[in-house]
Order: C-alpha cells, then sequence, then structure tokens
C-alpha cells in the first residue's frame, strides 16, 4: 500500500498535485480540513466534539483529528493507498497516524515537501487572491504569517520521517508537468523500497 504525507505551503501548488497524484497512482485523498468540515456539516459525534473546541476558539485535540482520520481510512477498504494531506502537523499526530496505520499492518512511505522560495509563494497566492477574491490571499502580512506558520509546524514533521529514511523535498518550482515528474520519482524510489 503506498501512504503519502503531502506537505507544502500555501501557494506551493500542493493541491494541484495531489490530484494528479490520486489519478496515477489510484490514491484516496485524506484533507483534514475536508474531513473537519464534512464531520461538521453531517453533524457525527466527531464533529460536534470538534465544534465545540473551535466554538471556544481552541484546537482540536488530536484525539479527535485522529479519530476522524481513521474512520475516513476505515471507509475506504479497497484503496490502493492515501495521500495525507494537512496531517500530521505534530510529532505525536505522526506516530499516532504510525500506529494506526501499523494496525491495519501498512505504513507511511514517504512525506514529500514541496519547496518554493517565500517570495515566489507570495507572488503566487497575491495572482491568486485577485482571481480568486480570497481574502486570505490578497494581503501580504497575512500570507507571510501563514508561510511562517506552515515552516514552523513542518520542520518537526519533516524531522520525523527524515530519521526513518522517508523524506523527501521536492523542489516546486517549475510547470506543473516538470514539478509532477519530480514528485512521481520520488515516489517510484519508495514504492521500489516498500514493495521489496
Amino acid at each position: 500500500m503506498l501512504n503519502i504525507v503531502l506537505f507544502g505551503p500555501p501557494g506551493a501548488g500542493k493541491g494541484t498535485q495531489a490530484e494528479k497524484l490520486i489519478a496515477k497512482y489510484n490514491l484516496c485523498h485524506l484533507s483534514t480540513g475536508d474531513i473537519f468540515r464534512a464531520n461538521i456539516k453531517g453533524e457525527t459525534e466527531l464533529g460536534k466534539l470538534a465544534k465545540s473546541y473551535m466554538d471556544k476558539g481552541e484546537l482540536v485535540p488530536d484525539s479527535v483529528t485522529i479519530a476522524m482520520l481513521e474512520s475516513e481510512v476505515n471507509k475506504n477498504p479497497t484503496a490502493q493507498g492515501f495521500i495525507f494531506d494537512g496531517f500530521p502537523r505534530t510529532t505525536p499526530q505522526a506516530e499516532a497516524l504510525a500506529a494506526f496505520l501499523n494496525s491495519k499492518a501498512t505504513d507511511v512511505s514517504v512525506m514529500l515537501a514541496l519547496d518554493v522560495e517565500e517570495q515566489e509563494l507570495i507572488n503566487r497566492l497575491l495572482l491568486r487572491g485577485k482571481n480568486s477574491g480570497r481574502a486570505d490571499d490578497s494581503d501580504e502580512s497575512i500570507i507571510a504569517n501563514r508561510i511562517k506558520v506552515y515552516n514552523e509546524q513542518t520542520a518537526v514533521v519533516a524531522d520525523f520521517y527524515a530519521a526513518q529514511g522517508k523524506f523527501e523535498k521536492i523542489v516546486g518550482k517549475g510547470g506543473i508537468e516538470a514539478v509532477f515528474d519530480k514528485l512521481c520519482k520520488a515516489i517510484d524510489k519508495y514504492k521500489q523500497v516498500t514493495s521489496n
């Protein structure tokens, strides 16, 4: 089973690349943001619990986030693998994901991190803000803070996977196809390792 943790700062092209990887490798996309929204909208028990924290302006505890993620994985028993998008963000989350996947006789194959220079990210997001009207993509100081938060969070998780020899930094500069090709080469390398 191929399980990918996909990371990239805002504007790195993660969403575009995730769609292409899902199609090529027949993976199931698990975005924590989408899962939260679906559970809250569907008023599931976990959704209500998550909303109770969010309504107080608190972070949703790892245990709730992981339970939602496990529920989504269990809904897709025939999946050939998963792309985890926006998760894990902390070492305890990475450890919990590893324990859960091990219980399913699988593990994370590789963490791929799209690496794009900060000024390039800012330029892309400002352009996206003009085209989409998204407020969070129109203010340079908000964009810079989002990138800073991403860098602080990701460094910890990158270290966790690097210690296991499962971290791959992908330069996210160039056209969509060029970046996709780099991602596929990295994935194919890890696929060979895990299938041996």
